[in-house]
């Protein structure tokens, strides 16, 4: 039996950009850490909020690479000179990625308690009907 293709319908037009989308997005990984939550604070409004305890500001960066939000941590190795009896804290990089929809922009970041929030917004189109005029000729 062949694969369907979501753009292959000719009732979906320009839909194929979709599939490439959640084929990326199946390929961002579940991974657990660090932890987040998404949440939507207005109507056209949200914010990815991610727990990095023990992370700078200076150890983390957060990019926009093709309508997705990359969120990078890298932590400076400070355990020289010290003897750990256990170290259950790991220092360890991370890299989580958010796949965004088109119209989706991101705001403001800011450290908070151990927690980056990073808001996004969406915009909103004026009007969802449009007239098309028909030209003569």
């Amino acid at each position: 039996m062949a694969k369907l293709h979501l753009g292959a319908h000719p009732f979906l037009l320009g839909f194929d950009e979709l599939e490439r989308l959640v084929e990326r997005t199946a390929k961002t990984g579940n991974e657990g850490y660090p932890p987040y939550n998404i949440e939507q604070t207005s109507e056209t409004s949200f914010r990815i909020t991610l727990a990095v305890a023990g992370f700078h500001d200076d150890d983390l960066s957060i990019t926009l690479e093709d309508r997705q939000l990359v969120v990078r941590g890298r932590q400076q190795d400070d355990s020289e000179g010290r003897v750990f009896l256990h170290r259950g804290i790991a220092a360890r990089q991370f890299q989580r990625s958010f796949v965004l929809a088109e119209g989706v922009e991101v705001g403001d970041a800011k450290m908070e308690n151990g927690l980056l929030h990073v808001d996004l917004n969406r915009s909103v189109p004026d009007s969802i009907v449009q007239t098309i005029k028909i030209k003569k000729g």
